[in-house]
């Protein structure tokens, strides 16, 4: 039976949840009214989950939180708060919250979120207490992750990582530069999960209209429409399978909002259509970007985020990788020189040198690329350094002479002005915090403020 602590200063639902939960008998709970207790209750009483009121006297939910993470307390916490305070929410979310309801909370929906912060909790602990010297060969299902050509100990973490994540149907948010292998990744998670033996639908959010994306998604009903039949959507087609969303920063704030109401409840309508539907799919999304940054503060909404965070991975470039670069161009010298029809046998030593200094904006992919101009430019059975293309010659040039490339001069207001905003942000708005940490007195963080606008 687990244990949930809920913390709320109205008696009135403490004792309303807890007897709505004890009749599930899958829970035993304890209540505080009084926010004070839960310090000295925590130190002595371990927790399955809590459920945290936001807004009370003395201390507030807040408070509770950022001392539960100062602490390194990772019991999972599931926020209550008011219609009126989704803000707030989500900041706490921030904080590493795994979720909010609004009060009073629907039952239904209070029980699928308490399953789910369990299942993160249970999948992160065995995360989190994976070996360090994991090899391939401990992966239950090794033959998944074979589109992958790696040695590095971090990849093969994260492919376990990954491994465990995949039992679960919590949504994934895999993220990193292009060409770092997200949908290889999002195939495998599919390929080790219970739904391997279902459909597997991958999308490019930016390759369609933000208009027609509603439909291409959800589906489009005939109805009103002047359409001869219906046409179902990405969801309906994944149904009982996988669904991956590639570049998911694409989404109109609307459609983010459809989204996030879709992962929680499982239900939507079509286009056109105000019929309710639901369906079985997991979700894995997917960016170039880091969605956390200040340019996607009004971008993207930080509800639907945090909601994603809560099981993301990081796919590293290839520059990261160092130790990779010689494995992955020996197979690609195969793959490549096959399919050119050519009879390349090596690399020299200054082509693996040269490779190695410059950066791979577009990581394997233009690896690939590279290594496929260089064997059309070879004579011989050697591919060298002279056999790059030009321009990358130029740039692995300009780099070893300490030439940044790509460098865009910033007015240096503008380089203070985000920084002081990411700040704030990061410390929720609480100035004296925010000025502490960038080493300025209160005033002189007013007047940037003042100057930032």
């Amino acid at each position: 039976m687990k244990k949930i602590l809920i913390v709320d200063d109205d008696p009135a639902v403490t004792n309303y949840l807890m007897v709505f939960l004890m009749q599930t008998g899958l829970f035993e709970t304890n209540v505080v009214n009084d926010s004070r207790e839960v310090s000295d209750l925590m130190e002595k009483e371990t927790f399955d989950v809590f459920l945290l009121d936001m807004d009370m006297p003395n201390v507030s939910g807040m408070d509770i939180l950022r001392n539960m993470r100062m602490k390194g307390v990772d019991t999972p916490v599931v926020v209550l708060t008011g219609v009126s305070d989704v803000d707030l929410a989500v900041k706490a979310m921030k904080l590493g919250a795994f979720d909010y309801l609004t009060k009073p909370a629907d039952e239904e929906r209070l029980l699928e979120v308490l399953d789910n912060a369990m299942e993160h909790s249970v999948l992160h602990r065995s995360i989190d207490t994976l070996p360090e010297q994991l090899t391939r060969k401990d992966l239950e299902h090794e033959d998944a992750f074979n589109h992958f050509t790696t040695q590095d100990r971090g990849m093969i973490r994260l492919f376990h990582q990954a491994e465990k994540l995949a039992s679960s149907d919590l949504i994934i948010f895999i993220w990193g530069e292009s060409g770092t292998g997200k949908e290889a990744l999002a195939r495998a998670i599919h390929q080790v999960s219970p739904r391997r033996d279902k459909p597997f639908v991958a999308a490019e959010v930016d390759s369609q209209d933000p208009e027609s994306f509603p439909a291409f998604l959800f589906g489009q009903d005939k109805t009103w429409s002047g359409l001869r039949e219906e046409q179902p959507g990405l969801l309906e087609e994944a149904n009982y399978g996988t669904l991956f969303l590639n570049h998911i920063d694409y989404l109109s704030k609307p459609m983010q909002v459809r989204l996030k109401r879709f992962l929680e409840t499982g239900e939507y309508y079509r286009e056109n259509s105000t019929q309710i539907r639901k369906t079985d799919v997991r979700m894995v999304v997917a960016s170039t970007h880091d969605l956390t940054s200040l340019d996607y503060k009004d971008k993207f909404s930080r509800d639907l985020l945090y909601h994603l965070m809560v099981n993301s991975i990081r796919m590293p470039p290839l520059r990261d990788r160092g130790g990779d670069l010689p494995l992955l161009a020996d197979a690609l010298l195969k793959e490549e020189s096959r399919r050119l029809g050519r009879e390349i046998r090596s690399f020299s030593d200054d082509f693996i040198g040269s490779l190695k200094d410059y950066r791979f904006p577009t990581n394997v992919q233009e690896l690939r690329a590279i290594i496929a101009g260089a064997i059309a430019n070879t004579e011989g059975d050697t591919v060298t350094a002279e056999s790059l293309p030009l321009y990358i010659q130029d740039i692995i040039k300009r780099e070893i002479a300490g030439v940044e490339v790509g460098f865009t001069p910033r007015k240096l207001d503008e380089v203070i002005k985000e920084h002081v905003l990411k700040t704030l942000e990061h410390f929720d708005h609480r100035k004296d915090v925010a000025a502490e940490e960038l080493g300025i007195p209160p005033e002189e963080l007013e007047r940037l403020l003042g100057e930032t606008g």
